[in-house]
């Protein structure tokens, strides 16, 4: 629905066509789109991960099915009105951008209710946690989950809205959300499943604790600096002399005194991917070692484990 609702168009040619909408209604449709995308492909399919592998992996019961239901219909619910809150100070309708925040900050709630569900299935098990990368990556990833679902609604308030649009802030935010939380649970996913596809052992648990290493140092290095940045750059932005004037009307200057961030950014996202490639590597071997690969009895037999 979301995706033919935004691509309605008329055609103006074989390869060109022009959206129906235009103007300010125009940007609430495509928020509208794009905050859909946010919620339905990089939280909602991640949280089903959560709640499959996590049980699977520990050999628990999530801690309570009750808050997973009422989590998953919360965020159904709540999360299709939201896209406004990139529009504030936008000149579309104050009732419609004032619904985007408030939706958004009704978010924090079922948010970490299921962040805290995944903690407490995880407290079950943590004597595992010091030794078992995936139950790591697990963790990690819930952190970031409620990290970004707090931050995102707490950006959403107009106050804060006016320091962080458009700068690093805003960066820093969606990449904790896509690589600590998406990519965290993503990685934890495939280091459970590859080895009982192919019916092996990871090739290396110590490789496994290096990627994790690597990629919660990267991650952090780059949110981190991102958020330094963004608050520096929208500071700058807004800073006025005595007089009223811009006090840095020339943007060469901010952007050169954003650069110690920008380098730290590049650090840690060539970490993170360092972290990736050092997986991808592990994936190949257990893969190569398992021999003839797929067996359907192994599968059977995990699956009555």
């Amino acid at each position: 629905m979301a995706n033919i609702v935004n691509n309605l168009s008329i055609p103006a040619g074989l390869w060109k066509s022009y959206s129906i909408y235009s103007g300010s209604t125009d940007a609430s449709i495509q928020w509208w789109y794009g905050h859909n995308a946010v919620a339905f492909v990089l939280t909602t399919p991640i949280l089903g991960m959560m709640y499959y592998y996590l049980p699977k992996h520990t050999h628990l019961p999530i801690f309570s099915h009750r808050v997973s239901i009422v989590h998953f219909w919360s965020l159904v619910f709540l999360y299709i009105w939201a896209g406004p809150h990139h529009l504030l100070y936008h000149p579309i309708p104050d009732w419609a951008q004032t619904l985007g925040m408030v939706f958004s900050l009704m978010l924090i709630a079922p948010s970490w209710g299921g962040m805290l569900n995944g903690f407490l299935t995880l407290t079950q098990a943590k004597e595992k946690i010091r030794t078992d990368a995936t139950l790591k990556f697990m963790l990690v990833a819930l952190t970031f989950y409620g990290m970004s679902t707090f931050e995102g609604p707490m950006m959403a308030i107009r106050a804060v809205n006016t320091l962080s649009h458009n700068t690093d802030w805003t960066i820093g935010h969606v990449h904790g959300g896509a690589l600590g939380w998406v990519g965290g649970m993503a990685f934890a996913a495939l280091y459970y499943l590859v080895p009982r596809l192919w019916n092996s052992k990871l090739h290396s648990e110590r490789l496994a604790e290096i990627h994790f290493w690597t990629a919660t140092v990267g991650i952090l290095v780059y949110v981190v600096s991102m958020w330094v940045s963004g608050i520096t750059e929208g500071l700058m932005w807004r800073a006025v002399d005595a007089q009223g004037s811009l006090q840095y009307p020339d943007w060469i200057e901010i952007v050169r005194t954003l650069k110690p961030y920008r380098l730290a950014r590049a650090l840690g996202g060539s970490l993170f991917l360092s972290g990736f490639l050092i997986m991808l590597y592990n994936l190949y071997k257990t893969i190569k070692n398992a021999g003839s690969g797929f067996e359907v009895s192994s599968l059977r037999e995990g699956a009555n484990t």
